[in-house]
This record gives C-alpha cells, structure tokens and sequence, in this order.
C-alpha cells in the first residue's frame, strides 16, 4: 500500500506539472495516467474504498508529509480517477511502446475493460458482500451494471481487433518458456537481468526475498533436493546414497521455499484433461529429472526405484499424470527416496499419483522456474531472486473479459463460447512435451473446441481462467470480484507435512463476507497522525 501511494502521488505530479513544463509529450503524461488508474484499480480491489487526496487536494500531487487520511467510497474511486485516467490514457497511448516494455494503447484498453467489468460486478453485488466505506450501490454517473458489463466487452474486443504489435503466440508453452520472455503476448512485465545487479535491482547470487526481487516462483518449489538415489543396486548403506536432484538455476527447478502447495482438486479437476489440453504440462514440473554430475558428484549411474539404474537427465521422480490401476507401493515414511515416493514394478522412477501429494512433496511451478544463460556446465545461481521478468498482463486476457462480460449480458460479433474457444483452441497446440522432455508436434484444437460446453457460465470462465493463469496471483481477484470464493474454495484436500503421507484430508475454510476486503496493513494505521477511535474506523470491518 505505501508504495502504491507513493507511485501515486509521482503521476499526480507528472500530470499536475506537465502542461507548465511544456516539453512533457502527451504519451508521457498518458503513461503517468495509466499507472496512477493502475495503482488505484489494485488498492480498491484490495482494499475498498482509499483516499484520492494524499494532502494537498484530490489527485493532486503532494510534496509535504502528511499524516492524515480520509477514504473515498468505492464508487468515488472508479469514477473519478480509474475511468477517466484510463479514458484517457486508451485516446493518448500510442499503438507501439515508446520504449521497450512501455505501455500502450492495448494495454490501457486492457485495464479500462477490465475495470468496466469489475465495477459492474460490484454494482450488482449478487451475494450482498458489504463494502468499506459504507456507499450505496449506485453509481454516481446514473449508468446501470448492464452498462458496464456492454462497456467492458466493446474496449476488450476493440482490443482484440486492433492489437498493434500484440496478439497471441502459437502455444502455451511458448507464452511462458524461458527463452521466450518479453514476447508479443506480453502487455505488461516487470523486468529484470541477469546482466547487471543495478538494474536487476537485486544481487545475481543470493536473495531474501524481499520486494523488488522477483522470487514469486520460489513459493510454490518444494524441496526436491531431498530427492536421493543409491550407489549400489540395494541401496547397502545410506551414507553412500546421493542427491540425485541438486538446487539449480533451471525453470524446471529453482530454489524451494514449500510455501504453497497445489490442490488435489487442481491437479484432478482444474487440469482435468492433460493428453489434449498443453496447460498442465506448460504449468508445472512433474518430472524430476538427475542432475548430479552438475553439483560435482562423479557417478556415472545411480540405482533408483526397484533398484533399478538411472543416468544423468532420467527420471528420479515422476507426479503422475492419473492414478494408476496397478497399486503405488509407498514406504513407512521417507523410505528409500528419502521424500516418501512409491515405486511401481519395472520403473526405475520414484511415482507419486495425484490423489496423494501433500503439502511438502507436489509438482512444481515450472512456468515462474528461473533462468539464466550463465550457468556454464554447472548449477548456476539457484539462490538468487529470478533475473526473469514477472508478466503482468497479458493479451490472452482481453478474450477472457470480453468471455465473462458476454456472460453477463453484453452482446457483439463473437459469444462467450466463440471467444474461449479462441484460448482454448491455441491450449491444444503442443510443439514440446516439457516434462517428457522431447518435442510433441500434435494439435487437439478440435477436441479441446468440441468439449466447451455449449452455454458458458461464470464458473466455467473461471476455471478456464484457472488454467490458463494458475500461479500468477490472478484468483483471489477473480473469485472476489465474481463473488464465487466461498462456493468454490471453502474446501479442498490434500495430504499433510510429513514425508510418507499420502492419505488426503479436506480442509474446510470459514470464509466470512468481510474477507473479501483484506486488512488495512498496520504500517499503514501506524504512519497516520489518528486517535484509536479513527484508526479503528479507518479500518476494514471485522479486523
């Protein structure tokens, strides 16, 4: 939140001065715009109501610390700055980026669609979830949620048909492969390098994981490194097994945190189709593969599962696909991998099926893995924050919106089948099996497009969503602004903290009304020159 304030007040600035300047380019100042109804579009997603006057005058800009704060509603947020600073931002944003990365016309019709979109949802407040400050929901400007939700679709198919240098690449895995970072699919991204520490804004060797770092893809990397395999055939003696899968600087790898884990459902349900549909195989790591003559370790073969031989880049452990017919063999807790893999007759591979990761041992997030072009033969600098850039926005996005707008009523020259069909025809596009690790020239558009059904509603977008965005940071704001979070992620299951557990529990989450706003961080009550009694109102209810 402090940050976004801060961004704030320097576009109010550049806006306020730019025309006694008088050398400020138009596209300049519809940058500043863009970020400002950026920045404010995220707050009152997240927050709710926030203050359009940071101390010297509604989006004005401020150069004396103030320590006082009144929060503007909702619907005053939206109308007076998101809309009209990204209105303006689409009539004054070139069509190609000023600079490598910029923003653009696309872009700015990216948020103004979206915007629309979720500001008719909130008008409509179907579940009657309360907002923060108090507003009734009725909108200032006398437009109707259907208003909106039309809005919303003309700015994104508007986008669609007129896309400048963007537009969607030929596969998934081409949206989000290392190689081919920063490519026409991407709106948005913050960018890093690994070619100097200045401008990566962080060290090229070790990371805290503190912000402007990009270590997002460090959350959800379990610690394969525990992975071990044998010297001999019966693993004789412990102290001569290996870590066959060492910490590298690889996408498929990376350092591990085990912050997050993966559903069960998501895994079974979400990326229910995985022969047809790439997204599962461009999503994650599934396949663990040996690595350790990188990490220094002489042995040419290493014994595996049924004692059986492996070589560097085979297989150590596989997350299966289904679950298998034939019963997994699991051990009494860590067992032989040392993470509690099971065994299936005639593989040298460690399996575990998708019905029994846990919290500790699930398949990777291979498509936030790290990347560096100087690891030489070695492991690289796993340790360090990503040199990758992290994707903001992308242009497959305006398909989606324009999808859930027509959904809610909105009409024009494609439906919300037409337009999910478009992603999900390119999702049955393979040119590489990732976690096969060969090339897989095969197109199931067909099969994909034959499966949608015929009438899509607000879960299905959703799920599609989920498929196509898993791990980004986009489904909390999607279950919120659908008001969909209690009815689709109240439960879930997956198996516990230990190695060798693989019996799934479900979980039930007490999600109230009051959650779909997040707190007020404490930084940020703290900074405010306010008695208790107004801090207390200032913040959200029910924290």
């Amino acid at each position: 939140m402090g940050s976004a304030f801060s961004n704030i007040n320097t576009a109010n600035g550049v806006i306020e001065n730019a025309s006694e300047l008088g050398s400020v380019p138009d596209a300049v100042v519809a940058e500043a715009r863009f970020f400002r109804a950026f920045d404010y579009f995220m707050l009152v997603q997240t927050f709710g109501g926030v203050p359009l006057d940071l101390g010297a005058g509604e989006l004005k800009f401020n150069n004396n610390p103030s320590r006082s704060s009144v929060r503007n509603t909702v619907p005053e947020v939206y109308t007076r700055s998101i809309f009209p600073d990204l209105e303006k931002a689409v009539a004054d944003l070139p069509v190609n980026p000023r600079v490598t990365g910029g923003v653009t016309k696309t872009l700015a019709r990216l948020y103004l669609a979206k915007a629309y979109l979720t500001y008719g949802w909130w008008l409509e407040n179907p579940d009657n979830i309360p907002t923060y400050p108090d507003a009734p929901r009725t909108d200032p400007n006398g437009k109707n949620t259907q208003w909106y939700f039309q809005q919303a679709y003309d700015v994104a198919t508007a986008a669609i048909e007129n896309p400048g240098p963007f537009g969607l690449m030929d596969t998934y895995y081409d949206v989000n492969v290392a190689t081919n970072d920063r490519n026409k699919e991407l709106l948005l991204y913050a960018d890093h390098t690994e070619t100097s520490e200045f401008y990566n804004a962080s060290s090229l060797t070790w990371s805290n994981g503190g912000a402007p770092e990009n270590f997002a893809g460090w959350m959800m990397t379990w610690n394969y490194t525990n992975l071990r395999s044998g010297t001999t055939p019966n693993w004789s003696s412990t102290t001569n097994n290996i870590s066959s899968v060492q910490r590298e600087a690889d996408q498929a790898l990376g350092r591990p945190w085990t912050r997050m884990a993966p559903t069960i459902g998501a895994i079974t349900n979400t990326f229910a189709d995985k022969i047809n549909d790439s997204r599962y195989d461009g999503t994650f790591t599934t396949v663990y593969r040996g690595n350790w003559p990188k990490g220094g370790v002489n042995e040419a073969v290493l014994y595996n599962a049924n004692g059986l031989p492996v070589s560097p880049g085979d297989a150590i452990l596989t997350f299966l696909d289904e679950q298998p017919s034939t019963a997994i063999t699991y051990p009494s807790g860590a067992g032989k991998s040392n993470i509690g893999a099971g065994e299936l007759p005639g593989r040298s591979d460690f399996v575990i099926g998708p019905n029994d990761i846990s919290r500790v041992v699930y398949p990777g997030l291979w498509k936030l893995g790290p990347y560096r072009t100087d690891n030489g033969t070695g492991l690289g600098q796993p340790n360090a924050a990503s040199t990758r850039p992290f994707n903001i926005a992308k242009f497959s996005e305006l398909y989606f919106i324009a999808a859930e707008a027509a959904v809610k009523g909105a009409t024009g020259s494609m439906s919300a089948r037409e337009l999910i069909n478009v992603i999900r025809a390119r999702a049955g596009k393979w040119r590489w099996d990732n976690n096969g690790n060969q090339a897989k020239v095969e197109d199931n558009s067909a099969a994909l497009v034959a499966a949608t059904p015929a009438t899509i509603d607000i879960d299905y977008i959703l799920a599609e969503r989920s498929r196509e965005y898993y791990g980004e940071g986009y489904r909390w704001y999607d279950l919120t602004r659908t008001q969909r979070w209690e009815d689709l992620a109240s439960t879930y299951r997956i198996a516990g903290n230990n190695y060798g557990d693989h019996t799934a529990q479900t979980v039930n989450r007490n999600i109230q009304p009051y959650h779909y706003l997040r707190p007020i961080p404490q930084v940020q009550l703290d900074a405010m020159d306010l008695t208790p009694a107004e801090k207390a109102a200032y913040q959200n209810p029910g924290y």
